[in-house]
Formats: C-alpha cells, sequence, structure tokens
C-alpha cells in the first residue's frame, strides 16, 4: 500500500478578540491633544507633590530684604526706581542681557513670598479641591440618578422634580453663603462646591440606567433571585461608567473654576494657604506694577483648565461608540 502523502493544514490561530475598552484606548492614543493634555496634569501633578521639597522655601516664608522681586528684568537700577523697590545685584544673573533671578525664579510677592513654592502649593490645593468636589458630586449624583432610573414611576417622577427644582436655585450664592456663615475651611470648600454639582451627574446616569434596566443581563439578575441594590451597585453602574468618567473628565476643570471664583472673592482657602484663584486675588491690586504675580498663577490655571478639556473631550469621542467604525 502506497504512503499518500497527508498534507496537514496548520491551524489557524483565532484573532484575539478586543474589549470595548481596547477600542477606547486605541481611539484615545490617536489624539495627539488628549494624549499631551494628560502628560502636562501629570507634570502639573508631581511637581506640585514633590517640587515644594527641592526649594529652599515654604509657602508662608517671608524674604523682608526681597520683597516684590522680579523673575527678571532688563535693567535692575530702571526697574528699581520705576517700581519702588531695592534690588540686590548679588540675586540675579545676566544672560543674553536679561538679568534672571537666581534666588526666588519666579519672583516674589508683596509679602516676600516666594512665587513659585506658592503655585506649587497652590495646585495641590486647586487640584484637591477640583478632584475631591468632582468624587463628592459623582458619588451623590449615581446614587441618586441610578435609584430614580431603576425604580421608575411616581418615585422617579417627584425625584426628578427635585433636581429641576434645584436647578432653578443660584446655588453658587448658596456656596457662598455657607462659605461666609460656616467659614472658610478646605474640606468645607470641596464637600459645599460637590453637593451642589450632583444634579447634571444625575440625569446622565437616571437616563442610561432607563436604558438598561430592561436588559437581558438585568433580566437574568432578577430571576436569580438578586436584590435591587445589587443590580443597581453590581450590574447597571458599571455598564454607565462611560459617560459618568467622561462627565468627570469635564467636571474637575468646571469644579476647579469655581473655587477659583471662590477664591477670588475672598471665600476660598484661608491665608498663609493659597489656591491659584487665591493667588490671582491678592495681586490683582498690583497687576499693573508687579504683573508677574498675576501672569504665573493665571498661567498655570489656564492650561490645566485647557488641559483637562482636551482630556474630557477626548475620553467622550474615545468612548463614543459611533466613533467606533471610523477609525
Amino acid at each position: 500500500m502506497a504512503n499518500a502523502a497527508v498534507a496537514v493544514k496548520a491551524p489557524v490561530a483565532e484573532k484575539k478578540q478586543r474589549s470595548l475598552w481596547d477600542d477606547a484606548l486605541k481611539r484615545l492614543l490617536k489624539n495627539k491633544a488628549a494624549v499631551v493634555s494628560f502628560f502636562f496634569v501629570c507634570f502639573i501633578v508631581v511637581s506640585a507633590l514633590l517640587g515644594p521639597k527641592f526649594l529652599p522655601y515654604t509657602y508662608e516664608e517671608q524674604d523682608f530684604d526681597r520683597i516684590n522681586n522680579p523673575p527678571f528684568t532688563f535693567d535692575l537700577q530702571k526697574f528699581s526706581e520705576e517700581k519702588f523697590v531695592e534690588l540686590k545685584p548679588e540675586d540675579y544673573v545676566q544672560i543674553g542681557g536679561i538679568y534672571w533671578n537666581k534666588v526666588h525664579y519666579l519672583g516674589t510677592d508683596d509679602l516676600g513670598r516666594d512665587l513659585l513654592v506658592r503655585i506649587l502649593f497652590g495646585a495641590r490645593v486647586s487640584l484637591a479641591v477640583g478632584f475631591l468636589a468632582a468624587i463628592v458630586s459623582l458619588i451623590i449624583g449615581v446614587l441618586y440618578g441610578s435609584i430614580a432610573g431603576y425604580v421608575g414611576g411616581r418615585l422617579d417622577n417627584i425625584m426628578m422634580r427635585i433636581v429641576d427644582t434645584l436647578y432653578s436655585l443660584p446655588f453658587m450664592f448658596f456656596v457662598i453663603l455657607l462659605m461666609a456663615i460656616a467659614g472658610r475651611s478646605f474640606y468645607l470648600l470641596f464637600i459645599a462646591i460637590g453637593a451642589v454639582s450632583w444634579l447634571t451627574t444625575a440625569r446622565i446616569v437616571r437616563g442610561q440606567v432607563i436604558s438598561l434596566k430592561n436588559s437581558e443581563f438585568v433580566e437574568a439578575a432578577r430571576a436569580s433571585g438578586t436584590g435591587h441594590g445589587e443590580i443597581i451597585l453590581r450590574h447597571l453602574i458599571p455598564n454607565t461608567l462611560g459617560p459618568i468618567i467622561v462627565y468627570f473628565s469635564l467636571l474637575v476643570p468646571r469644579v476647579m473654576l469655581e473655587e477659583a471664583f471662590l477664591s477670588f472673592l475672598g471665600l476660598g482657602v484661608q491665608a498663609p494657604m493659597a489656591s491659584w484663584g487665591s493667588l490671582v486675588a491678592d495681586a490683582r491690586n498690583f497687576v499693573t506694577l508687579y504683573p508677574w504675580m498675576v501672569i504665573f498663577p493665571g498661567f498655570a490655571l489656564t492650561l490645566t483648565l485647557f488641559s483637562l478639556n482636551f482630556i474630557g473631550d477626548g475620553l467622550r469621542d474615545a468612548l463614543d461608540p459611533k466613533l467606533k467604525g471610523k477609525q
């Protein structure tokens, strides 16, 4: 019997299945603005946490011999005469015709405090208030909206009418009144802002839960005897993470802007602690004489807000299922 050559067909490698999160990450990495913004925010966070450890000053330390010193100037003598300050020539190094401050890199404020250190500490406060207040807002809004959407009926109608009523109230004035009565406190600040920023979150989550509560996986959970609370926490809320993440990334810069507004009005953190908003507020009376006191903290706040919004837009585009077929 002749030996017949038997062709052995090599097994075809199975194509690895990509999850929705993998596709979203791939789309997000293609968004150059979001990626650059993410690294910039990481740089700000790391600088705020570690930067002050490498600087010889604290955020409240005063250098009475160097009050209102600029970060750089073209003429030491002329600047001293025009700005009513006495600059020490040994504090500056001349590079390319410009005298750079080698003692206080970004200059000092009207009390002789190092501006770079105060900006880094201000970043801690502004970012902490932004993220913590957004977390407080999400916790309240997600639970409120998921309960309203899941239960439905009369309870849903009552809960959402409460939201509509609260929407009509001037919440910024409520926060201002609360801060004025209870006093200025870092913890009260993010609790107050977060407690009044949850209304949109509740509406978003409610809409998502209504569209999911009659899905097959929810019906299967009910058939297996799973309780209502467990269905909400373990099945519905995890499936609304996409919109929640996007809204969280957009809520953080909004809260930071609200904190800056309150600090500008003098209702933010207490001195000598500072945020970016309070730094701008403290320097508003010196903007014509000593503009660096406003420019540097304002520039840091502006770039961070832009970056956070770019990240939010990138996440929104990445997590939008309608864009999947376009990539």
